[in-house]
């Protein structure tokens, strides 16, 4: 399994690319089940606009992978949380999620430097297994939190799986995970110090746009098991506000 190829993929804007023609036969195939609008997802944010299902999880991914071209997924991811948690420590105010900064390369923070906790190859999750696969199962996590995946969606995104340039082991990972998406508090054991708990609140909200009062239930209490201060919680909104401005 390559657990970094498999976050990739989710995360985009790789995955879009990676995709090439098949976008084409799965927009075919959903044209007549009323799921069409899933295959733009793709395109729009690399495999987990497709996965999760709905238009506000395609929308938030769609522009996090806008914002981070020429970035791999995953080094945003741990550079935002890198930013928020420092400036967390130093005591400053979250800025304004209502005016956030414009959301181009230029204005990304900077990848975490090497060896770095933000980095989730530079220690597995707490379970041993690597922790690119607990953000690959926390977006799924999140994405199921208001039971969008449902019988018709998966067959669809199982056809699309096994269309994606992934080895056996990673469409394996995914289907059991579609098949039996992981509960909160799965998600939450698997981190492994504040670092690991703030990619992993990250990844999440990054998956759904929480405007129902069952996302946002669900982000309360993955902050609460996550055991994440509410003033480094906002933190970590900000700077998901200012990535998909």
């Amino acid at each position: 399994m390559n657990p970094q190829n498999l976050l990739e993929q989710f995360l985009g804007p790789n995955a879009a690319a990676n995709a090439g023609a098949a976008v084409q036969n799965t927009k075919d195939k959903v044209a007549n089940s009323g799921l069409a609008g899933i295959a733009g997802g793709v395109a729009a944010g690399g495999l987990a606009g497709f996965l999760l299902g709905n238009k506000k999880a395609r929308k938030t991914v769609g522009k996090f992978a806008g914002g981070v071209a020429g970035y791999g997924g995953a080094a945003v991811l741990g550079a935002l949380a890198l930013k928020a948690y420092q400036n967390w420590q130093s005591g400053r105010e979250p800025a304004p999620q209502a005016a956030p900064a414009a959301a181009d390369v230029q204005s990304l923070p900077e990848a975490p430097p090497a060896g770095s906790k933000f980095l989730p190859e530079t220690a597995p999750a707490a379970n041993g297994r690597p922790f690119e696969l607990a953000l690959v199962m926390a977006m799924i996590a999140a994405a199921n939190a208001d039971g969008h995946i449902g019988p018709d969606e998966q067959r669809v995104i199982f056809d699309r799986v096994g269309e994606l340039p992934l080895d056996a082991e990673d469409k394996a990972f995914v289907f059991d995970a579609l098949a039996k998406p992981p509960g909160l508090q799965d998600i939450a054991d698997m981190a492994q110090g504040p670092e690991q708990a703030s990619e992993l609140y990250l990844v999440s909200r990054l998956a759904i746009d929480p405007d129902e009062p069952i996302e946002k239930a669900y982000l309360e209490a993955l902050a609460s098991r996550l055991s994440l201060p509410g003033d480094l919680v906002m933190h970590l909104e900000s700077e998901v506000a200012a990535a998909t401005a």
